[in-house]
């Protein structure tokens, strides 16, 4: 019955190098996947995908690395990146980023560094969750390593900060290519450039114009823009105007989050990070959860659907399907749901729940 939600074409998404560049090296019938569960609830809802893997043979070995944002030394990381650079695909937590001025964001230092420029987040109810409004169904893509988190900050003088915004056009031609080919291979007919292109004029106009003249080489797809504010409140009031979205780093992960409200919260948004030859697998909003870690309640739902988009990326659409199907019958049924969608089922109840529906 919800055989299609969120299942979009994953596979070879990356807009250059060659497609076989994204799929990691196959030994022995099985796949090895880099798998970082992260802080707060991390572990929790990457184990709830490992039981399921494992008691569906999905012909996946895990190569876990322990990285934590609450690690001054950022102890793993290096280890994390040489990894993923060995087996191009990963399935990942989110790391705690302080807010100290000394603390550094390691989800952003990896993306950086591996260059996975374009994050996917997928924004649709999921039959069973009750929200205010139905029918949303729209996907943002962000770009996901320069604008506002670049990183290039400094104290001028005593009290004066300078924060450095980088929009270049190279970059926004590959987001923007990314969006559009995204829409092409799911078969979505508009894209929206979100800016704010009113006042920051060269940098933000520079991302709504670049995106309008690659839109020139896509005639099958309209592209709009809007401005952010704006396209804030159409999210709340009216989102089922939005087909994909294309933002600035900002601005995505602010729509991502007002995305996540609508239909439920952070932890039924899957989501993705590719690059030229990598792609990252996580939840589509970046809540760690530490208030909750520990205490079995957090929803899996994110990170399973998340895990299924992997499957697909690997060519494993038989398992994608069978895993994607169970998670939303148990929502459908409602007899067991965790308590962020009003229910009082456990982490681990959740996921005996799927794998009683794939049994």
């Amino acid at each position: 019955m919800f055989k299609n939600i969120q299942r979009i074409n994953v596979r070879k998404l990356a807009t250059f190098g060659s497609p076989e560049s994204v799929l990691p090296k196959k030994y022995g019938g099985k796949y090895t996947v880099t798998l970082i569960p992260g802080d707060g609830i991390g572990k929790e809802i990457t184990d709830s995908v490992k039981t399921i893997f494992a008691e569906q043979n999905v012909p996946i070995d895990w190569e876990v690395i322990e990285v934590s944002g609450l690690d001054k030394e950022h102890n793993g990381v290096t280890e994390a990146v040489q990894s993923l650079k060995r087996n191009k695909v990963g399935l990942k937590g989110l790391l705690y980023t302080p807010t100290g001025s000394s603390g550094k964001s390691l989800n952003v230092a990896l993306r950086k560094e591996l260059d996975i420029y374009a994050s996917v987040v997928l924004i649709k109810n999921i039959p069973g969750v009750k929200s205010r409004l139905d029918g949303i169904d729209f996907a943002l893509i962000r770009e996901n390593t320069e604008g506002e988190y670049s990183g290039l900050e400094h104290q001028s003088y005593p009290g004066v900060v300078e924060s450095l915004k980088i929009m270049t056009r190279f970059k926004t031609e590959r987001i923007a290519k990314f969006a559009f080919d995204f829409a092409n291979k799911n078969n979505r007919k508009l894209v929206t450039a979100i800016h704010k292109a009113n006042i920051m004029k060269l940098g933000d106009g520079l991302f709504r114009s670049t995106v309008k003249d690659v839109g020139q080489d896509y005639p099958g797809i309209n592209v709009n823009d809007l401005i952010v504010d704006n396209a804030s409140m159409q999210a709340v009031a009216k989102p089922h105007q939005f087909d994909v979205l294309v933002t600035p780093n900002l601005y995505g992960s602010i729509l991502s989050n007002i995305g996540a409200a609508l239909i439920g919260g952070p932890g039924l948004v899957p989501g993705a990070n590719f690059g030229r030859e990598y792609a990252v697998f996580e939840p589509g909003c970046r809540h760690v959860g530490l208030d909750i870690k520990g205490q079995n309640t957090a929803n899996p739902t994110a990170m399973i659907l998340s895990a299924s988009m992997l499957l697909r990326h690997l060519g494993l659409n038989e398992h994608a399907d069978r895993i994607s199907q169970a998670t939303y019958d148990v929502i459908a049924d409602g007899k067991v749901r965790t308590k962020d969608i009003g229910g009082s089922s456990s982490t681990t109840e959740f996921t005996d729940a799927i794998l009683a529906k794939l049994k």
